[in-house]
C-alpha cells in the first residue's frame, strides 16, 4: 500500500525523529501534539529537544512541504501512537513483600480516544510507545472499537517498538532492524510496509504481544547486567578493589562482557521498562524486580562516598557535574543524578549543579547553574555524576585555577586519577575502595 498522509502523535525524542523522516522520504505527515510551544517551535522551524542531525532533519522535513505540526489530528491513511508511558506517580503495586511501580497508560488511551473521529476502513493503526505486554491487545484494540470497527478485520493494528539509542537516533531509525507486530499477519504486513519507507535495516514480522515483549526484554536485559555490574563496584570497595580494573581485565574473556557501574539507571526506557514486567507478573519477576531495587538504590551508595570523601555532608558545598541520565544527550527523565543532589541536599549538603547539556532546565529543588566556573567557585568538592565529553576532557590545571575544591568524587571512572592527583587533588572513584593513586 502506498501512504499519502499519515498522523504522529506525540512529538518528543521518538515522535519526532520518525515524523521527519517520513516526510524527507515523501509522506504527506501531520504531527500531533497537546503542548502548544512544541507546535510553535516546530512550525517555526526550531525543534525542542537535543538530538544529533534532528535539527537538519527537520528543516528539511519542513522545507520539503511534507510536514506540519498542529494539537489536533485529520484523517489519514495511518496513525502512530508515540507517546510518553511513565510511572503512576506515588502509587504502586504490592505482591508478596515486594513494593512495584506501576505504568501510567492514561497518554496512550487518550491518543487511541483521539484517533476514534478519524479511523476509517483498511487504516493502519500503530502503537510504538513501550508498553506493559499485552496492551496492544487489551488496551488499545478496545479502545478503537468503539469506533464500530474491529482490529484486524476492519482496519490493521500493529505494536512497532522503537529501538534506538539517544544520541545516535536519527542513524539508528534507518539502520536498525525493526520488529513489527500485528494483531493479524496481514497488520504486520501492512505496518512492515509503513516503515520500509525509510527502513533500510532487516524488518521482522510476529504478533503484537511479541514485539511488546521484546522490547520490554531488551531493555530489561541491560538493567539486570546493569545491576550485577553495580555490585560489583560495591563488593570492590569492600574489599579494596579498583572495579574498573577488575573489570577490564574479567572482560578479556571472550565471553565475558560486564558493563560500568555508575550513580544508577536513568533515562525512560531501562529505568522503567522492567517494573512493566514486573506489574504484570509479580509472582514471575523476583530476580527483575531486585535488579531494579539494585539500581534504584545506587544513587544512595554514591551519597555514601560522598559523605566518606568529605568526612560528613552537613554544611559541605559540592558541585554536581551533569544531571543527564547519560553521556552527550540532553534527556533528564528519570536522571540518577537528579536523585544523588536530592539525597545530598536531604544530608544537609549545598550542591550546585551544571548540565551544559540542558541549562535552562527548572528542576524542582535543585540550584542549576548557567556556567561551569559557577558551578566550581567556593566549594568543597566536584562530583562527577554524568561522563560527558566535556567533563571527561577537562583540564585539571585549568579546573585548579577555578576552584578551592581539592575532593573529587567520581562516580563513572571519567576522570584519570594521576593528572588530577599531581595537581593536588584526592579523587575518590565509585568502585574503588582506596583513593586512586595511593
Amino acid at each position: 500500500m502506498k501512504f499519502q498522509k499519515i498522523c504522529i502523535i506525540g512529538l518528543g525524542y521518538i515522535g519526532l525523529p520518525t515524523a521527519s523522516m517520513f516526510a524527507t522520504h515523501g509522506v504527506n505527515v501531520l504531527g500531533v501534539d497537546v503542548n502548544q510551544h512544541v507546535i510553535d517551535t516546530l512550525n517555526r522551524g526550531e525543534i525542542h529537544i537535543h538530538e544529533p542531525g534532528l535539527q537538519e532533519e527537520v528543516k528539511r522535513a519542513i522545507e520539503s512541504g511534507n510536514f506540519k505540526a498542529a494539537t489536533k489530528l485529520e484523517e489519514a491513511d495511518a496513525f502512530i501512537i508515540a507517546v510518553p508511558t511513565p510511572f503512576q506517580g506515588n502509587k504502586s503495586g504490592e505482591y508478596n513483600g515486594m513494593t512495584y511501580k506501576l505504568a501510567d497508560m492514561s497518554a496512550v488511551i487518550s491518543a487511541a480516544e483521539s484517533i476514534l473521529p478519524f479511523l476509517r476502513k483498511g487504516n493502519l493503526v500503530v502503537l510504538e510507545s513501550t508498553s506493559p505486554p499485552r496492551t496492544t491487545v487489551d488496551l488499545v484494540a478496545p479502545i478503537l472499537a468503539r469506533s464500530g470497527l474491529t482490529a484486524g478485520k476492519d482496519f490493521h493494528l500493529v505494536y512497532s517498538p522503537e529501538r534506538v539509542l539517544p544520541g545516535q537516533i536519527m542513524r539508528e531509525l534507518v539502520m536498525n532492524a525493526r520488529v513489527i507486530g500485528g494483531v493479524t499477519p496481514e497488520s504486520a504486513q501492512m505496518g512492515g510496509d509503513l516503515y520500509a519507507t525509510f527502513v533500510k535495516g532487516q524488518i521482522l514480522e510476529t504478533d503484537a504481544t511479541t514485539a511488546e515483549m521484546v522490547k520490554l526484554m531488551e531493555n530489561t536485559t541491560r538493567d539486570v547486567n546493569i545491576a550485577i555490574a553495580n555490585e560489583f563496584a560495591r563488593l570492590a570497595e569492600r574489599f579494596g578493589v579498583d572495579v574498573w580494573e577488575a573489570i577490564s581485565l574479567a572482560n578479556l574473556h571472550p565471553r565475558i562482557n560486564i558493563l560500568s557501574p555508575g550513580p544508577g539507571v536513568g533515562g525512560h526506557c531501562i529505568s522503567v521498562d522492567p517494573w512493566f514486567f514486573v506489574e504484570a507478573a509479580p509472582e514471575l519477576t523476583s530476580l527483575i524486580y531486585r535488579a531494579r531495587s539494585v539500581n534504584d538504590s545506587q544513587p544512595h551508595f554514591v551519597v555514601e562516598k560522598a559523605r566518606q570523601a568529605l568526612g560528613g555532608l552537613k554544611g559541605k558545598k559540592i558541585a554536581a557535574l551533569g544531571l543527564a541520565y547519560k553521556p552527550d544527550v540532553d534527556d533528564l527523565r528519570e536522571s540518577p543524578s537528579t536523585e544523588v543532589v536530592h539525597l545530598l541536599q536531604k544530608e544537609g549538603a549545598q550542591v550546585r549543579a551544571w548540565e551544559p547539556f540542558k541549562p535552562d532546565a527548572n528542576l524542582p529543588g535543585i540550584d542549576m547553574v548557567s556556567s561551569l566556573d559557577e558551578a566550581v567557585a567556593d566549594v568543597d568538592a566536584l562530583l562527577l555524576l554524568v561522563g560527558h565529553t566535556e567533563f571527561r576532557n577537562l583540564n585539571p590545571a585549568e579546573v585548579l585555577s577555578k576552584t578551592k575544591a581539592r575532593i573529587l568524587i567520581d562516580t563513572v571512572n571519567g576522570w584519570q586519577g594521576d593528572l588530577w592527583k599531581n595537581l593536588g587533588f584526592d579523587i575518590h572513584v565509585l568502585g574503588v575502595g582506596k583513593i586512586r593513586g595511593e
